[in-house]
C-alpha cells in the first residue's frame, strides 16, 4: 500500500465514520455532561439532606412506614424499593424506589427529610444505550465507541502527518533562504 493510498483510505474512515457515530456520541457527549454536573444540578440528582444524628437507629420497620407516609411511597412494599442508601455521617438514609423517586429519611428518628424526583439514572441509561434496549447498547453505542477510538487515531495520525510535512516545508524553506535562493 503506498503512502497516498494510505492516506485516502486513513481520510475514508475518518470521514464516514464520524458520520456512523455521530448520533451516538451526541448522545454520550450530552448525558455525560449532566452526569459530571450531577451533584450540581439538583434537577437530575437531587441533594442530600441531613440528619439530626450521626448514626442510623431507625428500623427497617420504620424506613417502610416513612416511605409509606409520603405521597409517592403511599402503596410501596418492598419489591418497589430499587435501594436503600445509608449515610451514616450525615443521619440519612436514602430510599430509592423503582419508579426513580427517592425519599430521603432521618436516620434517627424517621422523619421525612426531602422527596424529590432522581433523574440521573434515567441519564446514565441514555448514556451507555440500555435505556433504548440491550441490543442498543451492544450494537450501536459499543461500536459507536469503538468508532471513536478509531476516529481519535485517525486524526491523531493526520495532525502528526500534516505537522511533520509543515516542519518539514519551514525547514526546506529555512535552508533555501540561507543559501541565498528565493523561497517558493
Amino acid at each position: 500500500m503506498s503512502k497516498n493510498s494510505f492516506k485516502r483510505l486513513n481520510r475514508t474512515i475518518h470521514y464516514w465514520g464520524a458520520l456512523l457515530c455521530a448520533i451516538p456520541i451526541v448522545i454520550v457527549i450530552i448525558t455525560g455532561v449532566l452526569l459530571l454536573l450531577k451533584k450540581d444540578i439538583e434537577w437530575v440528582q437531587p441533594a442530600s439532606a441531613r440528619g439530626v444524628g450521626n448514626h442510623p437507629v431507625i428500623s427497617f420497620e420504620r424506613i417502610i412506614n416513612s416511605v409509606r407516609s409520603t405521597h409517592n411511597g403511599a402503596d410501596v412494599e418492598w419489591a418497589d424499593i430499587n435501594r436503600l442508601d445509608v449515610r451514616p455521617g450525615k443521619g440519612l438514609v436514602k430510599v430509592r424506589l423503582k419508579n426513580n423517586w427517592e425519599i430521603q429519611i432521618d436516620a434517627t428518628n424517621g422523619h421525612i427529610l426531602a422527596e424529590n424526583y432522581r433523574r440521573s439514572d434515567i441519564i446514565e441509561a441514555i448514556h451507555d444505550g440500555s435505556f433504548f434496549h440491550e441490543k442498543a447498547k451492544l450494537g450501536v453505542f459499543l461500536p459507536s465507541a469503538i468508532i471513536l477510538f478509531v476516529l481519535w487515531m485517525t486524526g491523531i495520525y493526520l495532525f502528526v502527518v500534516t505537522e511533520i510535512s509543515k516542519y518539514k516545508k519551514r525547514k526546506r524553506y529555512r535552508f533555501k533562504r540561507e543559501l541565498g535562493y528565493e523561497a517558493d
